[in-house]
């Protein structure tokens, strides 16, 4: 029994060691290198934990054999376009000008219900608003529609925007988040106030509260009977 938990600590600090050094870049791609690279450190890491017979450092020469290899692979295909074609495939387009490709949609194994199913959680139901669509390499489909068919935008509509803000959680189930609080260019000082004004007097009477885009913060109380405010 403890031999199995010194293994499974073991191995589980190598995996992450492993997923870190690999980067978000390579883990959000998720094209077929990339899914086979998974795949065989979830297998590689379970053997010697499952067989008592693997040892330990069997298993940890195997990823990290592995993560050499990510690592060769994920430089060449950075440096040399064929050979990053070849490891990972190339995006396909589906729909050129309006038009289907049906030569490459056969080749890609992909029939007319999956192509609509796709455009419909794209938010574009009907092909002939389409430009392009275009099969990425790591299977996500990317639409781009007509000009005509393009979402109105306040540039063209000739509206100024305002100041715009990532929304940040500034308490969370009474726990205060000071460094998002610092980024907006306030202290506590001021929030404190702006609850006491409610009659709160401590971060534990507060359910949630955030700053939105605009900067404005809105505050919800734990109690049932409250409802939540805004303050600037």
């Amino acid at each position: 029994m403890v031999n199995i938990l010194i293994r499974t600590i073991i191995l589980y600090l190598v995996v992450l060691f492993i997923l870190r050094v690999m980067g978000k870049g390579d883990l959000s791609k998720m094209d077929p290198f990339q899914v086979v690279v998974l795949f065989m450190i979830a297998e590689l890491a379970a053997l010697p934990i499952e067989t008592p017979d693997i040892s330990v450092f069997t298993g940890l020469t195997a990823l990290l054999t592995l993560l050499l290899l990510d690592v060769v692979i994920s430089s060449l295909s950075q440096k040399c376009q064929w050979f990053k074609n070849l490891v990972n495939g190339k995006a396909s387009i589906l729909v050129e000008k309006g038009v289907i490709n049906e030569k490459e949609m056969k080749r890609l194994r992909i029939n007319f219900d999956d192509l609509s199913e796709q455009l419909r959680i794209k938010n574009y139901p009907s092909i002939a608003d389409l430009d392009y669509v275009i099969l990425e390499a790591n299977g996500d489909m990317s639409v781009i529609p007509k000009p005509e068919k393009n979402p109105v935008t306040r540039e063209d509509m000739g509206i100024q925007p305002g100041n715009e803000f990532l929304p940040l959680i500034i308490i969370a189930d009474g726990i205060l988040y000071k460094s998002n609080l610092k980024k907006l260019a306030k202290d506590e000082a001021f929030l404190k106030a702006q609850l006491s004004i409610q009659g709160i007097t401590d971060y534990s009477q507060v359910l949630f509260c955030f700053s939105d885009e605009t900067g404005m913060f809105k505050i919800y109380p734990k109690s049932e009977s409250t409802k939540g405010w805004d303050i600037q």
